[in-house]
């Protein structure tokens, strides 16, 4: 596609997403600032379509993934749309979004051209989605790692299943429970993020892949020492500890008795503000995905968004995150005892489909 309409499309200014070639870089820029580069389906689908045509393109030796604003790489998916989208019956569209948008994380994964992403400010959710699963990821001073979806009543996505069990000891299980948010102090010892370097050098950065160099030679030229590590790496004997526990009961009981330990009570109240489903959910993704493929993963994920969208919490959890903003979710069950277990692991026990994809929705 060279010279197509996508690549044309970086001299359309008020696109929400925008591709361009710099030399043999192939470069993504998201463009939906005001909404902290959330992404639309629209987006997902241009830029899977672009993936896939530089994919055979010769010229294009590395893609690179940036976005505008300053204050996000990207926000994660429009969750405020999808809500809308759901509570009006518009399942289809919804059905649409999550296979989309984890159709194009299972593409990152398995990209066979290097896959840089510069990030900047918050990368969240659908964030994390498009650069934790490609090659490098070069964080910025304003980098800040959060999967915050157990505090709106639904579940770490987007790959997770796979990529937060393979973190080092319980960290994985920490984040994904508890939705904290991470510097690139704390991603860099994790293996979140792969370089550090200023905001200000990454137009550098990029006219350097240009210049067809190889990848990790370009971004060590660039990468400056890592910057100091935060709660994360300090806690970790609490955290490894603590997140060992069989099931989210048995954290809390051990963050409980953690005697003299100001993180863990903290964390101990953090996660009981959470979605109970939601961190049942959580704990299953990090307790059985260490084992999954990616494929899977991503086959699970699907059908666990598909089950909340037909229950209550992530209408709640958006509702009082996002639209009433009165920070008091009234979560359905309100106690883990009261979860069902049983249905989230039929969940993950289903059989998969020859593709290795998820069953269809029984009401599509």
């Amino acid at each position: 596609m060279a010279g197509g309409q996508a690549d044309r499309q970086a001299d359309r200014q008020d696109e929400d997403i925008l591709f361009a070639r710099r030399g043999a870089v192939g470069l993504v820029t998201l463009n939906r600032p005001r909404a902290l580069n959330a992404l639309s389906l629209a987006m997902i689908a241009a830029l899977h379509a672009q993936l896939r045509a530089w994919e055979t393109d010769a010229a294009i030796t590395r893609i690179v993934l940036r976005g505008t604003g300053g204050r996000a790489f990207c926000a994660g998916g429009d969750v405020r749309a999808l809500h809308a989208l759901a509570k009006a019956g518009r399942h289809a569209e919804v059905d649409a979004f999550w296979h989309g948008e984890y159709g194009l994380d299972a593409c990152i994964q398995a990209y066979p051209k290097p896959i840089v992403s510069l990030i900047d400010g918050l990368c969240m959710g659908g964030g994390n989605g498009l650069s934790l699963h490609g090659s490098h990821r070069v964080a910025a001073e304003g980098y800040r790692f959060a999967m915050p979806e157990v505090g709106i009543g639904f579940f770490p996505d987007v790959g997770m299943t796979y990529a937060l069990p393979r973190l080092p000891g319980r960290t994985g299980t920490y984040l994904a429970l508890t939705g904290a948010t991470l510097g690139p102090g704390d991603a860099l010892a994790l293996g979140l993020a792969t370089h550090h370097a200023p905001a200000g050098r990454f137009d550098a950065i990029v006219a350097d892949l240009a210049g067809g160099g190889a990848v990790d030679a370009v971004l060590a030229g660039h990468a400056e020492p890592p910057p100091p590590t935060g709660p994360v790496t300090a806690e970790r004997a609490v955290i490894d500890a603590c997140f060992a526990g069989p099931g989210v009961a048995d954290i809390l009981a051990r963050l409980d008795g953690a005697a003299g330990s100001g993180f863990a009570a903290d964390t101990a109240a953090l996660l009981r503000t959470r979605s109970p489903t939601s961190l049942c959910i959580a704990h299953a993704q990090m307790r059985r995905g260490a084992t999954m493929t990616f494929a899977q993963a991503i086959a699970v994920e699907t059908r666990l968004a598909a089950w909340l969208m037909d229950g209550h919490d992530f209408f709640e959890g958006v509702r009082a995150a996002l639209i009433d903003k009165d920070g008091a979710p009234a979560w359905r069950p309100a106690t883990l005892e009261a979860v069902d277990h049983a249905a989230i692991a039929r969940i993950f026990e289903a059989p998969f489909a020859a593709t290795g994809g998820p069953a269809p929705r029984s009401d599509t």
